[in-house]
């Protein structure tokens, strides 16, 4: 049986947000003078654009607050970590598992295959996953071919964003890692990756631009790193562990070798440093391993084996409000 994870009481100063007394218990039975009609007389139910920011804000702003612990981080939304966020999600209902996106539209480079080219193809038996999730493909023998990679992309986005206990914040930015002492270490000197350092993705993009702009904070016992190969936010956790001197240096991703790449992908998913786990194309540059261009199985399959990794953590692990205690 897998311990239990513990959360404290909220402070008894609840934010003004949380406060829902003013909100009518009967607005939704009110009626209002509504008509579809595509013939010319097309009408909507009246609004105040207060009622719209207010929508908005009530919901956003209390999710920020909810989320403050959550229980895993996933940082970027692409194959990798979707497909982690899909089967944590199913797997265990009871965790909050909120995913960091640094981009406006989620998907990361899975809206396309090669070279601009719209077809998907998915190595076996990672088709097992598409046929879970419900995409159609042609079975091609070793592999299969989604029609177009959007399919994948947009299916998986709304199976995740289904689940009550998952969260997206995209346009949104980890800038840096939360790193503590490792409860589990009696010397004091291990580092245990306990968070994520968040903003805005156009603010973190001017810090050179404009004065000092402070981040906010996410805490989590779980972190899963999902940043893709090296770019502009790319191997983010990869690079941020060398330069915080837990990682001697990174292996840098080797040259295109699919039969190579994609089974080291999946089977070196794994808890690279204490409480961060690594997923997809960011391992490549973690361990040096080589890229697999336009095939996806080994992204979907390494999401999977990241979220089991997850769960071995909480089910072998003492957790009280977001961090990890023995």
């Amino acid at each position: 049986m897998a311990p239990a994870v513990i959360y404290g009481s909220q402070p008894d100063e609840a934010p003004l947000l949380i406060n829902k007394a003013s909100i009518k218990a009967d607005a939704t039975n009110v009626t209002y003078d509504v008509k579809e009609d595509y013939a010319g007389d097309y009408r909507f139910a009246p609004i105040e654009e207060a009622q719209v920011s207010r929508a908005m804000i009530k919901r956003y702003f209390n999710m920020m607050y909810e989320r403050a612990i959550s229980d895993v981080v996933i940082i970027g939304a692409g194959s990798a970590g979707l497909s982690c966020a899909y089967h944590l999600a199913k797997s265990r209902p009871d965790l909050k598992i909120t995913i960091i996106e640094a981009n406006v539209a989620p998907g990361g480079g899975a809206w396309l295959g090669g070279q601009l080219m719209t077809p998907m193809v998915v190595r076996k038996p990672a088709d097992r996953f598409l046929d879970e999730i419900g995409v159609p493909y042609e079975d091609e023998g070793a592999f299969v071919v989604v029609k177009h990679a959007a399919l994948f992309t947009s299916t998986i986005l709304s199976r995740v964003l289904a689940f009550p206990n998952v969260v997206l914040m995209n346009a949104t930015a980890v800038e840096d890692l939360i790193v503590r002492p490792d409860a589990r270490d009696p010397t004091g000197r291990a580092q245990r990756v306990a968070g994520v350092v968040t903003n805005w993705t156009l603010v973190a993009l001017n810090h050179d631009t404009q004065s000092c702009m402070d981040p906010n904070v996410i805490t989590a016992p779980v972190i899963v790193s999902a940043t893709g190969h090296d770019g502009p936010m790319g191997a983010f956790s990869a690079k941020r562990l060398v330069s915080m001197g837990l990682l001697k240096e990174l292996g840098n991703m080797r040259g295109l070798d699919m039969n190579r790449a994609e089974p080291a992908i999946v089977n070196g998913t794994r808890e690279v440093a204490p409480g961060l786990i690594m997923t997809g194309m960011e391992l490549s540059e973690h361990d040096g391993s080589n890229r697999m261009g336009p095939t996806f199985g080994a992204m979907m399959a390494s999401g999977i084996k990241a979220a089991r990794e997850a769960i071995r953590i909480f089910e072998t692990s003492q957790i009280v409000d977001g961090k990890l205690v023995a």
